[in-house]
């Protein structure tokens, strides 16, 4: 997709598997079921799904899928699955390798969206970008550090600590104009300070949710988390 002097590509990271229940909520599953089928312990596949923005110099990554610093046991659990789709092949069939990413947009710290951010190298976290500034909300950032009983096993330290040590975590404190035409909006659903990309030339918009909209089946607002 082209809008104005940005070229966009939807980025495969891989898949993973969520409980059913907790994804729709109050929706009984006789209903979401015939949507998006579970497997037999209830947990639905669900793509892991990133953005890349293309323009004069820049390579923009959106988000960075679940990352692979995971053991057996929460491959297991979580049902990870890079055979068919991974960060690095996705890249590399648009020409672009790790070390190309100029920015990371990171629309909030939960661990499928930044686990891709970190990696281990000779038996050391580092961003896996290394060339790259990853960017954040403040308040986003803070409850990932302090984070509340809901949200505890979502926000992983070792998904971001390696940004701030490495330098290259920039924060940012409310709605930003990252470039002319693309804009970060705030929003306080689904966690706080979760921050969505808007790209607009005027004519054409694109709007990246993040989890605001975690699936189609999400658009009905019965489902919202």
């Amino acid at each position: 997709m082209k809008i104005g002097r940005y070229e966009i590509y939807s980025v495969e990271t891989g898949r993973f598997r969520l409980d059913g229940g907790a994804m729709f909520g109050v929706v009984p599953k006789v209903i979401w079921n015939n949507l998006n089928q579970s497997d037999e312990r209830n947990r639905i596949e669900l793509a892991l799904r990133a953005m890349l923005i293309r323009c004069e110099g820049r390579n923009i990554l959106v988000d960075t899928g679940i990352g692979n610093k995971w053991s057996e046991k929460y491959i297991d659990i979580y049902g990870i699955d890079h055979t068919k789709y991974s960060l690095e092949s996705s890249l590399e069939k648009l020409g672009l390798k790790t070390d190309d990413i100029t920015d990371v947009i990171l629309t909030h710290l939960h661990f499928d969206h930044a686990g891709g951010a970190t990696l281990f190298d000779d038996g050391k976290l580092k961003p896996t970008f290394k060339n790259a500034t990853y960017y954040v909300q403040r308040r986003n950032l803070e409850l990932a550090m302090k984070p509340n009983e809901k949200e505890k096993a979502s926000y992983l330290p070792e998904n971001f600590e390696p940004l701030i040590e490495f330098n290259q975590l920039k924060i940012l404190d409310g709605e930003f104009e990252f470039l002319e035409g693309i804009e970060l909006i705030v929003s306080d659903g689904h966690t706080i300070g979760q921050q969505l990309v808007k790209i607009s030339d005027r004519s054409k918009t694109l709007f990246y949710c993040g989890d605001l909209i975690p699936t189609s089946s999400h658009i009905q607002i019965p489902y919202v988390l």
